[in-house]
């Protein structure tokens, strides 16, 4: 299953852009890989920039060559061009960041990791974790769009909404705590160098919205 598939999937109460009906999205692939890309990052930050998407990939598709097309698709003179690329540049960097920063945790034989990003990225996740759990069966839950990514362990990918707890679905209120997740902690603080510290510094690295999800930044009784 392709990322353009795991659009398709997902369904209300949250609305996920298809990506699919945009018109001459197999020609800008050929034109230019990074527009492409741009135009579906900037779908996935399902912010109001229909428009400028829509005139963004006529631009690409009328400039005719791929040369023409890398210079339509990064001149940021262009409104149009401006509001996607900054768009896409969100979520990409979301993205990046949220690779680094799920925590996983054995639920029931499933390593599961939870968040709340900023923008609908849950299909961006599912190739590379795909690679690196391999058999092993996985999800991601997005609490903030009741959304769940999941793979099996023959490597099926799979987006739908989540099933809530009175159906029997998991609860979106956390799971007792693990001994994996005090050995993490454990492990967090022997490297942690007190004297560095840098709290700003951290702060930016890691917003305060993903710390729930975090482990390691879970203040102890």
């Amino acid at each position: 299953m392709d990322q353009q598939d795991l659009f398709e999937e997902a369904s209300p109460p949250f609305r996920a852009p298809d990506i699919s009906k945009t018109p001459g999205l197999a020609e800008i692939f050929e034109l230019s890989i990074d527009a492409f890309y741009a135009l579906i990052h900037a779908q996935m930050s399902c912010l109001p920039i229909h428009n400028e998407i829509s005139r963004f990939a006529e631009k690409v598709l009328r400039s005719g060559s791929r040369a023409a097309a890398s210079q339509v698709a990064f001149d940021r003179g262009d409104p149009d061009v401006a509001a996607v690329l900054k768009a896409a540049a969100r979520v990409s960097h979301e993205i990046h960041r949220l690779l680094g920063l799920l925590r996983f945790k054995l639920v029931q034989g499933v390593y599961e990791a939870r968040c709340a990003p900023d923008y609908y990225i849950l299909p961006a996740l599912g190739e590379h974790f795909r690679l690196r759990f391999g058999d092993s069966p996985w999800a991601i839950i997005d609490e903030k769009r009741s959304l769940c990514l999941s793979c099996d362990g023959a490597g099926k990918l799979e987006l739908k909404p989540l099933v809530p707890a009175k159906e029997g679905g998991p609860p979106l209120a956390s799971e007792p705590e693990d001994p994996i997740e005090d050995l993490w902690r454990l492990y967090h603080r022997s490297i942690n160098n007190e004297a560095r510290n840098n709290p700003r510094l951290q702060r930016q690295l890691i917003p305060e919205r993903y710390r729930p999800y975090l482990p390691e930044m879970k203040k102890q009784p």
